[in-house]
């Protein structure tokens, strides 16, 4: 009896554009920092630390209703930072440090003044 031979079928490998030679190039960057092999510059991953959400909301002289609706926060999400049930997340980090460090400018930019 003759043994059948399958033919392979030529696997042709999709065409690599800029965008995907980034992404695989960032992963291989990401695996090789994972491991110690490399370090990363702190732009790309440094986030602000915790930040003190009630003590900032007192410096303000705001009720926590206050604080939240000048700053567009939720008051319940306000209250949870506040009792350290959750943390803010890092860009919330940041606008808290900010209103913490300039108050007057971020409300002049929330008023849309210059």
């Amino acid at each position: 009896m003759a043994k059948k031979t399958i033919a392979a079928k030529a696997v042709r490998k999709p065409a690599m554009n800029r965008v995907s030679r980034g992404v695989i190039a960032g992963l291989k960057q990401a695996v090789a920092h994972a491991r110690g092999e490399i370090s990363l510059p702190a732009r790309y991953y440094d986030v602000p630390g915790p930040v003190h959400v009630k003590a900032i909301r007192t410096k303000s002289g705001l009720s926590q209703s206050e604080f939240a609706a000048r700053y567009g926060f939720n008051v319940r999400t306000l209250q949870e930072w506040e009792l350290g049930r959750t943390e803010p997340p890092s860009a919330l980090r940041a606008y808290l440090t900010v209103i913490d460090r300039f108050p007057e400018t971020v409300d002049r930019a929330l008023q849309g003044a210059a």
